[in-house]
């Protein structure tokens, strides 16, 4: 065993997580920790881990961004065409986590997947800077390509092509998690966490405590 690694060990004691301090709806309570880590000194407070699997039970996970969480659900986007993209098409089932690590906080999300509309998509589509969107055009993520040299041919082509009025791809778009469960973690001192489990249950939601 490498020690130098077995050692990193952190005590956690900022706060605790009981029953009854939290909402009875997952969307509500993930709001007002949502609202804490924004106030807090953290960087990126929206990146989070999303895994998928294949139907044939062969995982994968990637850090993206959230871009808006509502009562039904997490959204994020992304190309269609994508490892995840595709994945997700074919396996709508699909696990967030947040590690706030600031405060000591974790949040875990599972739950089916499905493509926001055209107008939600195509609305943000138009919120991002124009290198990103002409990137949604240059870059075929996933994709083996040659070299570097290509995505920058394509940020040249499209750039020619459509000026500042680049239309949203076919292939790009937003993707949103309606959670089933729904974990809050709170980290304590001796490894000893607070672990509150939301699970949906005929459109209701139960909570229980889990042992840490």
């Amino acid at each position: 065993m490498n020690e130098a690694i077995a050692n990193i060990r952190k005590d956690y004691k900022l706060k605790s997580l009981l029953e009854e301090d939290v909402k009875k709806d997952p969307i509500e309570q993930f709001s007002v920790w949502w609202d804490e880590a924004i106030n807090s000194d953290i960087t990126e407070v929206n990146a989070m881990t999303v895994a998928t699997c294949t139907p044939d039970g062969i995982p994968s996970a990637r850090i993206l961004l959230l871009k808006n969480f509502t009562n039904e659900g997490f959204i994020f986007f992304t190309n269609y065409l994508s490892a995840k993209g595709t994945t997700l098409l074919k396996n709508p089932h699909a696990a967030l986590v947040f590690f706030w690590k600031e405060l000591e906080r974790q949040v875990r999300i599972e739950g089916t997947v499905s493509k926001v509309s055209e107008e939600e998509s195509d609305a943000y589509f138009k919120s991002r800077p124009i290198g990103s969107r002409i990137g949604a055009w240059a870059s075929p993520q996933s994709t083996p390509i040659a070299g570097r040299h290509i995505i920058e041919e394509n940020v040249k082509k499209y750039t020619e092509q459509f000026g500042e009025e680049i239309p949203r791809p076919p292939h790009w778009g937003g993707f949103i998690v309606k959670p089933s469960k729904v974990e809050f973690w709170q980290g304590r001192s001796s490894r000893l966490h607070d672990r509150i489990l939301y699970t949906r249950l005929n459109n209701e939601w139960s909570i229980e405590r889990l042992a840490p």
